[in-house]
């Protein structure tokens, strides 16, 4: 959704900017432009005096303002914030014999994933999110590693049986996956 609000935001503001340069660059060379622009004389200003005094004695011009500019700021931060967001998938479609298809709730999914990650001898944790797109997931996985777990052990059961029951399961013919190896703090043990 991000990024369609992206395009649309950039689109519409590079649509305005576009327009608005054509036009002062045309008025500029001295280029006829529509009769209906309203700054079509070399004399004419963006806000004259009177336009800028106009509204100034009004009881509802000022929290209208007020409105209108915390609005646009709160919007603005909620698009910045958005940035960093990753996307999650909320559901994964399947393909049914039937050609009906079906579809999968995402976060089971992660919890499965997760709870049989843990299940693992060496893992004292996992996180597991769904990414991509929803007839082509992708999941990014952060275990958790005791001290005397193998990664190269602990990566390769969890890619050829976690991971390869959630594809055969979820009827994918590819399930891309990215996982972040990590190993709890321990003390040093004493040997006597």
């Amino acid at each position: 959704m991000i990024r369609t609000v992206n395009r649309l935001l950039l689109a519409l503001i590079g649509l305005i900017l576009f327009c608005a340069g054509g036009v002062a660059m045309a008025r500029g060379q001295g280029w006829a432009v529509p009769s209906w622009w309203p700054y079509n004389s070399p004399h004419d200003v963006l806000l004259s005096r009177a336009n800028r005094l106009r509204w100034r004695n009004e009881d509802w011009w000022w929290p209208v303002v007020i409105a209108a500019l915390a609005l646009i700021l709160v919007l603005a931060l909620w698009w910045l914030l958005a940035q960093f967001r990753r996307a999650r998938l909320s559901e994964i479609a399947i393909n049914t014999p039937d050609e009906d298809g079906a579809t999968l709730n995402g976060k089971a999914l992660e919890r499965v994933l997760e709870s049989e990650a843990e299940a693992q001898d060496g893992v004292a944790g996992a996180r597991v999110r769904l990414t991509g797109h929803r007839t082509a997931p992708e999941v990014r996985v952060r275990l958790l590693l005791e001290p005397h777990a193998a990664p190269a052990d602990t990566l390769n059961h969890f890619s050829s049986q976690v991971l390869a029951n959630a594809r055969h399961s979820a009827g994918l013919a590819a399930f891309p996956a990215e996982a972040r190896l990590r190993v709890t703090k321990h003390h040093a043990e004493q040997v006597t």
